[in-house]
C-alpha cells in the first residue's frame, strides 16, 4: 500500500489518515470526546482514502516520498506533542485550510 497519489480527474483533495499508531498513548494522545461533531461525518465518494499505519508511512518516507503531514488535533494537543514537520490544521477549522492543501503531492492527516 502506498500513500495517496492525487488523480488529476478528482476535484477533491485525497487524504491518507493515520490514527493513534503515530502517537504514543499519553496525555497528549488525541481525545475523541473532543471531536463529537466529526464522529458521524462521511467522506464524499469522490475523495479516495487510503488508511496506512505508521510502519507504512515510515517505509514511504524512507523511499523518498515527501507527503504533507497535517495534525488535525486541537492546537493544545499539537503544542503538547506532534510529528516533526507536521502542520497544524485543527478539525474545527479544517475547511479554512482546504484551499491551501497542495493537490500534487500525498497528504497525510492524523
Amino acid at each position: 500500500m502506498s500513500l495517496l497519489r492525487p488523480d488529476p480527474g478528482y476535484a477533491a483533495v485525497a487524504f491518507a489518515v493515520i490514527f493513534a499508531a503515530l502517537m504514543p498513548l499519553s496525555k497528549a494522545a488525541a481525545d475523541p470526546s473532543k471531536y463529537p461533531e466529526f464522529a458521524q461525518q462521511k467522506v464524499p465518494d469522490d475523495v479516495p482514502i487510503d488508511f496506512i499505519n505508521i510502519e507504512e508511512l515510515v517505509t514511504e518516507l524512507k523511499a523518498g516520498v515527501k507527503p504533507l503531514i497535517i495534525d488535525v488535533r486541537s492546537d493544545e494537543e499539537y503544542r503538547e506533542v506532534h510529528i516533526l514537520g507536521a502542520a497544524s490544521a485543527p478539525l474545527g477549522e479544517f475547511k479554512d485550510y482546504l484551499k491551501s492543501i497542495p493537490r500534487d503531492r500525498p497528504v497525510v492527516l492524523y
